[in-house]
């Protein structure tokens, strides 16, 4: 097997370590680590990366990664697995999506080692992680005051990244094109084949979205051959795929009354939510423009005319198919079910 090196760092076949990998001081001159935990099997095989809190507010990664690294049937056989549950540390301490420099860090792919504070860590994390790596699964939440549904986007055009995209299972899987300054797209200008869960929202732990993705990771490393195979002869379900979606924007402005949550299935013209004043007059409605399942929606309940509210999919299957489907995986994902026993 090949040396492999983070951070000047030796990590030898069949060892653990935990690093902090040096990005940028603060003006306090505080030094500000990325946390990095590689784990090399005794075997070779695919190097994988797991990120989380790209954007600092995006907190339910950061669970997904302590878990799974505290998990005690965690055994890499093969391969390497790179873990970094806050590649955003700033935003995280600041508790914002953002970069002190207010930029947006997955905007800022590939970065530049003389460039600002985004584009330096950008550049830190893409040269010592993403360069060494065959796949990578980056974790992700809705933004503030918005929750996403459990769901894989990646470029399913391509039959590899479907295909893990499909064993990771999540209720849904969404085709995304790649976008500018975008951690995906640098990854896959290096070959890196990237899936991004997204799933509840900033600021939040959400236990549901938690399991899923801790199940989904599991799923890939063992269909890589990485990790042991698990005890139960039960199959995933595979998720639903959709090639297309778009955002139902208000109508008005007002105050929202929501008549559908997410997992829910539409159909063209249903009324989506309702918008009043603050003396309760009615001011419009907020109606489906095509039927689907909402994957996203807004949740507060002040809304300015124009504001993205409810995140439709479309698919090509019938929506109350598809509504049932992700119904039963989160009963399959219950938190009533021992963790120990989901994870088989």
């Amino acid at each position: 097997m090949k040396e492999f090196v983070i951070g000047g760092h030796t990590i030898l076949p069949g060892e653990s370590k935990k690093l902090a990998l040096p990005v940028a001081r603060l003006y306090t001159d505080a030094e500000v680590d990325l946390p990095v935990y590689i784990v090399r099997g005794k075997r070779s095989g695919p190097v994988v990366f797991i990120s989380a809190a790209v954007h600092g507010d995006e907190l339910n990664g950061i669970e997904i990664i302590r878990r799974l690294v505290n998990l005690k049937s965690f055994k890499v056989n093969s391969g390497t697995v790179i873990a970094v549950p806050m590649v955003n540390v700033y935003g995280v301490v600041n508790q914002s999506r953002y970069m002190p420099d207010r930029r947006d860090l997955n905007r800022s792919f590939p970065g530049s080692s003389k460039g600002s504070l985004a584009a330096r860590v950008a550049n830190t994390f893409l040269k010592e992680i993403v360069s060494q790596c065959d796949y990578g699964i980056d974790l992700h939440t809705g933004a503030i005051h918005r929750s996403n549904l459990p769901q894989i986007r990646a470029d399913l055009s391509d039959e590899q990244t479907k295909q893990l995209a499909e064993v990771f299972a999540a209720p849904v899987a969404l085709h995304a094109n790649l976008r500018d300054g975008s951690l995906r797209e640098a990854a896959g200008s290096m070959e890196t084949k990237v899936l991004l869960y997204e799933a509840g929202e900033a600021l939040r732990f959400d236990e549901l979205s938690i399991r899923i993705g801790l199940k989904g990771i599991i799923n890939v490393l063992r269909h890589l051959q990485m990790i042991p195979k698990g005890r139960s002869k039960k199959s995933s379900r595979m998720p639903f795929v959709a090639y297309d979606s778009g955002w139902v924007r208000a109508s008005v402005s007002g105050i929202a009354t929501h008549k559908f949550d997410l997992g829910d299935s539409v159909n063209k013209g249903d009324t989506l939510a309702q918008i009043g004043s603050p003396y309760g007059e009615l001011l419009g409605s907020v109606p489906a423009n095509r039927s689907g399942v909402i994957i996203g929606k807004q949740n507060i309940p002040l809304v300015q005319e124009g504001e993205a509210m409810y995140h439709i999919a479309y698919f090509k299957e019938d929506e109350d198919v598809v509504a049932e489907h992700i119904e039963s995986v989160a009963e399959d994902f219950h938190d009533d079910k021992p963790i120990t026993e989901v994870l088989q």
